[in-house]
This record gives C-alpha cells, structure tokens and sequence, in this order.
C-alpha cells in the first residue's frame, strides 16, 4: 500500500501577518509526505509571516486568489495569526475557494485564527470545531459547535486551538488526506459530516 501522499496538491491560502509556525509545520509535514503545496495569497511577490506580534520571514506566493482553481487541489491550509485572520476572511475570492473545496469535500485544515475565514464563508453552521478561544463566539454565533480540544475532526474538516497543537493537527490533516487518498473518503461534506469527529 502507497503510504505517501505523492501527487496530492495542498494549497496554502495566507495574507500578511500570519503565523509562521502555522505555515511552516503544516507544510513541512505534508512535504515531508510527499504531497506539494502552493502558497495562494492577494498578489504576487512576497508575503510577510509573524511570530506572534513580531515579524518573521518572508516567503514565496505561488498563486493569487483570482488565479487559483479549487479543482486542481486535494486539500487546503489555512493558518493562523490574527492580522491574516482577520484580513482573509473579507476577500471574496479567498471564500469563494474554501467554499469550493467545501463543496467537492476536500480536506479544510484551520488553526488558530484561520478558522474565521470559514465563518465569513458560512461554512460553520452544524460543524463541531476548534480555534483560538476568541472565536469561540463568532463560531457559535453563525451555528457552529465550539469545543476546546487540541484538534478536532469533522468530516472534511480539521481544526486546532494554536502553535501548541500544531503536532496534533499535523497528524489529523495527513491522516485525512491518506483516507481521501486511499479513497475511504468520498462524497460530498455532507455525506462527510461525522466521521472522525472529536478526533
């Protein structure tokens, strides 16, 4: 049995002042699988990470929002960090595509702060999460089910509270992308909704 994620494509969707451990261990762990990643932001050229509220380092945008088809990717990444959090989840094309990939019940992994992008895409209602506690109203406001747990699995859905959690979270979002790979995962979210929850 194939037990790497060769020729899965994961797409990273990030703006200015996300969290760079929120980034850098996803990626590195699906890297690390052997699937690929792309990093889709507003525009091209660099986009800035943080440590908390200091500047990291900068990386590469491989495709901007408006270029970037969900069909062409098996799963996405949304990292944290509350200038990015905040900033994200207001571009149209940015919900379009969580939406998207909602739809076709792709893997949607989101930490920390990334899970805001998912409430302005009104992807929440009836789904059991987790975040950085102060989204914790926003999330059961628009009909979610919030839990602090360090990762939670709902259907296509992966969430996590912060950097502590990153391992945990790593582990869920390969595992999952292995059962779509593996084709134990199909259909639409809501034939997805359930599985795996309380991961």
């Amino acid at each position: 049995m194939d037990t790497t994620l060769n020729g899965m494509n994961i797409a990273i969707l990030v703006t200015d002042g996300f969290e760079q451990v929120e980034f850098t261990g996803p990626r590195d762990a699906l890297l690390q699988q052997g699937a690929s990643t792309k990093v889709i932001s507003e525009k091209h050229g660099k986009i800035q990470g943080f440590h908390h509220d200091t500047k990291g380092d900068q990386f590469d945008v491989d495709l901007t929002f408006s270029e970037a088809d969900p069909k062409d990717f098996d799963g996405v990444v949304l990292p944290g960090g509350v200038m990015n959090g905040d900033h994200i989840r207001i571009i149209p094309e940015a919900q379009r595509f969580v939406q998207q990939m909602d739809d076709d019940g792709k893997p949607i992994a989101a930490i920390c702060h990334g899970g805001w992008l998912l409430v302005s895409a009104r992807l929440v209602e009836g789904r059991t999460m987790t975040s950085w506690p102060t989204l914790q109203d926003d999330i059961r406001n628009a009909g979610g089910n919030w839990i602090d747990q360090e990762v939670v699995v709902d259907g296509n859905l992966v969430t996590s509270r912060k950097p502590d959690d990153i391992p945990a979270f790593n582990n869920k979002v390969v595992d999952l992308l292995f059962q779509r790979f593996a084709g134990s995962v199909r259909g639409t979210r809501d034939e997805q909704t359930g599985i795996g929850l309380a991961g």
